[in-house]
C-alpha cells in the first residue's frame, strides 16, 4: 500500500500503522481514510496530501 505526505508539514500518512489516534485502523489504505479524516500534525484535509514516490 502507498503512502502519502502531507505538503504542508511532511508527516507521512502509513497504511500499516494508520492513524489510531484518530480512529483509523492500522492497515487502512489511504482510498479508505475517510474524506473528513484531517492530518494530525498540522490539521489540512486529505486534499493536501501527495503520495510518496
Amino acid at each position: 500500500m502507498d503512502k502519502y505526505k502531507c505538503t504542508v508539514c511532511g508527516y507521512v500518512y502509513n497504511p500499516a500503522v494508520g492513524d489510531p489516534d484518530n480512529n483509523v485502523a492500522s492497515g487502512t489504505s489511504w482510498e479508505k481514510v475517510p474524506e473528513d479524516w484531517s492530518c494530525p500534525n498540522c490539521g489540512v484535509g486529505k486534499d493536501m496530501f501527495v503520495k510518496e514516490q
